[in-house]
């Protein structure tokens, strides 16, 4: 088995999660065709052998494997991936970024429970080792009831909440341009996708019912946070946040209803779980990145780079 494989557990998990949302949008409520069709369903995945293979475990649980046309899982090149912070493509994001996973283990309180873990595993100061790596390993131990070394089950928790204590540093959540071009780019796509289906100008067809995105952890951190309702845990295997578009039938006003795992959200900006579209938008409209400003962004601190040096 290589690195990053997905395993029976987890093929198990997304066909889980297919069926879950095949009872929400099929059964109770018909919605979906109970077979897939083309016409009613998109789906984009990252171009990552054990997302695809995922995506397709999903779509098995969610459709039965009944499907009326083929079934196309569209992917973008890694050099002009969206679905997940490109620090290759997004040169601003990287220069920022650049070393802070080192010095977030020399963080207060970091620094020295990473020490205490270190000890109890008799790993050497100098080997690179973090809490993400170290989290890695417990969640994968953890999600296959596999042995574990005596000092990583003792300190499971404190390894969970010190890697989402880490990439929080990595990731800057304070500073608004980092998040952006970690995911505003795909928070456009989402909002376009919503205003499509309200301008009555767009052409029948033109729209789907369902857009199915396969992305990851470090997509879903950054959009959590934006949304205001990140609960400071790691993102677990086969996690999914749905976004549902409802118009009311008598004043045709538009509402957004959020769903973490299954469980409703209320959105930062918004009265209660409903949300009111305008108030919806507004909140990822701080964050929200179109392909042209997004190009401007990452190429910001190479301009400044070469300003400096002339």
């Amino acid at each position: 088995m290589f690195a990053g494989q997905l395993t029976n557990v987890g093929m198990q998990q997304m066909f889980a999660l297919g069926q879950r949302l095949r009872k929400s949008y099929v059964e109770d409520i018909p919605f979906l065709s109970p077979t897939f069709n083309p016409l009613e369903v998109f789906v984009r995945s990252t171009n990552i052998y054990r997302n695809l293979e995922s995506t397709r475990c999903l779509l098995a649980g969610l459709f039965q494997s009944q499907k009326e046309g083929p079934i196309v899982i569209h992917t973008d090149e890694a050099s002009s991936e969206v679905l997940y912070p490109n620090y290759q493509n997004c040169w601003s994001l990287q220069e920022r970024t650049r070393g802070r996973r080192q010095a977030a283990c020399l963080q207060p309180g970091i620094s020295e429970d990473l020490q205490k873990v270190k000890e109890g595993m008799g790993i050497a100061n100098n080997d690179g080792v973090d809490f993400l790596s170290l989290f890695d390993n417990v969640a994968a131990e953890q999600v296959h009831s596999l042995p574990s070394c005596p000092t990583l089950r003792r300190f499971a928790q404190m390894i969970e909440q010190r890697a989402v204590d880490t990439a929080l540093y990595v990731m800057q959540r304070e500073d608004r341009e980092s998040l952006q071009m970690a995911v505003g780019p795909f928070l456009h796509i989402l909002e376009s996708n919503l205003r499509k289906v309200m301008d009555p100008a767009t052409a029948p067809g033109k729209t789907r019912k369902l857009y199915l995105y396969a992305a990851h952890d470090v997509t879903l951190m950054p959009l959590l946070i934006i949304l205001g309702i990140f609960d400071h845990k790691w993102p677990p295997f086969a996690v999914d946040l749905t976004m549902e578009l409802y118009q009311h039938r008598e004043s045709k006003e538009w509402f957004v209803q959020l769903y973490y795992r299954g469980e409703e959200q209320v959105p930062k900006g918004c009265p209660d779980q409903l949300c009111p579209l305008d108030k919806f938008l507004n909140t990822l409209s701080a964050y929200t990145l179109s392909p042209e400003k997004y190009h401007t962004l990452c190429s910001q601190a190479h301009v400044i780079e070469l300003g400096d040096g002339e």
